[in-house]
């Protein structure tokens, strides 16, 4: 993408920019995540607005673009996001998200995008979105495109970890609405956190298995999974950086340099 650009984020783009911005070949970033409850202190968006920062940031660095964010996800799980039990949680089949995927990669490919990034903030999304882009790509395989699909956390490093959780990192699992997305948000957007209301709790037990219905004894009553006391702007700066670096890396990786 030429450096005169005003935006590297597509809906600020009038459409004659979107049309140069392509000409270049840039990887399009499809932020994806959902809308639920992230305890008393956090935006029930986190899940998407921490994508679209973090794809924002790549795409700055590797002259890329950012199409409009997937806002809903698949339906909150209990043990991993807080269930059905928060008013705000609001959850898509499985099927339709795996549509909406689908059908925004055609649409690209479409308007001429031929590499494609699904950066994602929700846990429970991952399989739907992987099945959504094998859907596209048996349709629009043929022209050239290529897609990878990425989930942050998983490029977190020991050392951040080591640096973001001195006492040890109690995992992904129970990492919802605590210190790691308290963080981020008090980097990207501290406007967006009441950290006055950050809730202390212990970590949420439940057993490792599913039930339906799904229990309320197993979530907290704030609705975070353990305390997110221990966030910062300082860690969601360090782990903003390490993301910039890693994952621009692994964009560049699969998109230039594997041609």
């Amino acid at each position: 993408m030429s450096k005169t650009m005003r935006t590297h984020v597509m809906p600020e783009m009038t459409w004659p920019e979107y049309a140069e911005a392509l000409k270049s070949n840039p990887v399009v970033f499809i932020p994806t995540g959902a809308l639920e409850q992230h305890g008393p202190h956090l935006p029930m968006g986190l899940d998407y607005l921490v994508p679209s920062a973090i794809a924002k940031d790549v795409a700055e660095a590797v002259g890329g673009v950012v199409a409009a964010p997937v806002t809903y996800g698949y339906k909150s799980m209990t043990r991993s996001a807080g269930g059905p039990f928060f008013p705000g949680s609001t959850g898509l089949d499985g099927q339709t998200l795996s549509s909406i995927i689908r059908d925004i990669i055609r649409e690209l490919v479409r308007h001429g995008a031929r590499r494609i990034c699904v950066l994602d903030g929700n846990y429970e999304n991952l399989w739907f979105l992987n099945e959504g882009i094998d859907l596209a790509m048996r349709e629009v395989g043929d022209k050239g495109v290529r897609v990878m699909c990425l989930q942050h956390w998983e490029f977190l490093t020991e050392e951040t970890l080591g640096q973001v959780f001195p006492d040890g990192y109690p995992g992904i699992e129970l990492e919802h609405a605590a210190v790691l997305e308290t963080s981020l948000m008090m980097h990207y957007r501290p406007d967006l956190v009441l950290f006055d209301k950050v809730p202390d709790n212990a970590p949420a037990d439940a057993p490792c298995y599913d039930t339906w219905p799904p229990r309320r004894e197993w979530v907290a009553k704030e609705g975070s999974l353990i305390s997110a006391k221990g966030a910062s702007p300082e860690k969601g700066a360090l782990i903003a950086s390490q993301y910039l670096r890693d994952i621009s890396a692994a964009v560049k990786h699969e998109f230039y340099e594997l041609g």
